[in-house]
């Protein structure tokens, strides 16, 4: 069930990101996580941050028809939740002039910093801009890592999880006959290796025959590294139909240290998202 508000985007003439079907619903599973997030948290703290570590230029574009409809950034404001304050990021400087004229054109009114760098350039610059928690004054912050690919180091999330940050990962990324589990342990091991660690990649690749043990394993080693963080953790499994990513599902991982996070499993469930039985 999808819960996109009915905000329309027009064409504006600049670029925009092509996107398959699957990823209009996975905006949905996205915002419903930030919807269970923020629920949970009305009245608990005094200032709600959602940060979008890739949030490029804030459309996708669907088909023949160039449907347009938002990415995670965009979407986050037509929600119009109460968040304190959202924090845009993206390494291309084109793009974030882009997603800054959207943010100017739809949501002017929103406390909205955009920053431009790669998330392992802006932990400096996030820990400025998301309080600590102090006595009295009490912050929360949601950190969505979706970039559909490994450019989010483990380096860097164990210096974001010194901010307490709460991240939401879907892990989505190329995966096919080219783009296979040998490719990744091969030719692209020292990107694998920054995602997971090098043990972590030396774990996963034991008994690793074809792409779907390549990602229950993978998936199975971040939960692991995630504990290792002290982080709370649950999975919601999904339907997949991409040309990209040829699996018949995927997963999205909710890690957070001030709660347990089943219960935004249990809202996200509860909205209609129906799950599924990984490659049953």
């Amino acid at each position: 069930m999808a819960i996109l508000p009915p905000f329309r985007f027009t064409d504006d003439g600049f670029a925009v990101t092509a996107a398959e079907p699957w990823i209009r619903e996975k905006t949905s599973v996205i915002a419903q996580y930030l919807r269970s997030y923020i629920n949970l948290h009305a009245g608990k703290v005094d200032e709600l941050i959602f940060i979008d570590l890739f949030a490029g230029n804030g459309l996708y574009s669907l088909g023949a028809r160039h449907e347009l409809f938002a990415a995670p950034a965009l979407l986050s404001l037509a929600l119009d939740l109460p968040v304190n304050r959202y924090i845009f990021c993206t390494a291309s400087q084109e793009q974030l002039n882009i997603l800054k004229i959207r943010v100017n054109k739809y949501f002017r009114g929103k406390n909205v910093l955009l920053l431009q760098g790669k998330p392992e350039e802006l932990v400096k610059s996030l820990g400025h801009y998301v309080p600590a928690s102090q006595p009295g004054i009490k912050a929360s912050a949601f950190c969505l890592a979706d970039s559909f690919s490994f450019d989010l180091g483990f380096d860097t999330v164990q210096k974001l999880a010194g901010l307490q940050f709460n991240f939401l990962v879907p892990f989505c990324f190329a995966l096919n006959d080219k783009l296979n589990y040998r490719f990744y342990l091969r030719e692209s091991r020292a990107r694998l290796v920054s995602y997971l660690t090098k043990e972590g990649v030396d774990l996963v690749e034991r008994g690793t025959g074809n792409n779907r043990t390549f990602y229950k394993r993978l998936v199975q080693q971040y939960q692991t590294n995630m504990l290792a963080l002290g982080y709370n953790l649950s999975l919601s499994t999904h339907k997949a139909d991409s040309g990209l990513m040829e699996l018949p599902a995927y997963q999205v991982g909710f890690f957070s240290k001030e709660f347990s996070t089943q219960s935004i499993r249990n809202t996200v469930e509860a909205a209609g998202h129906v799950q599924f039985e990984l490659f049953q």
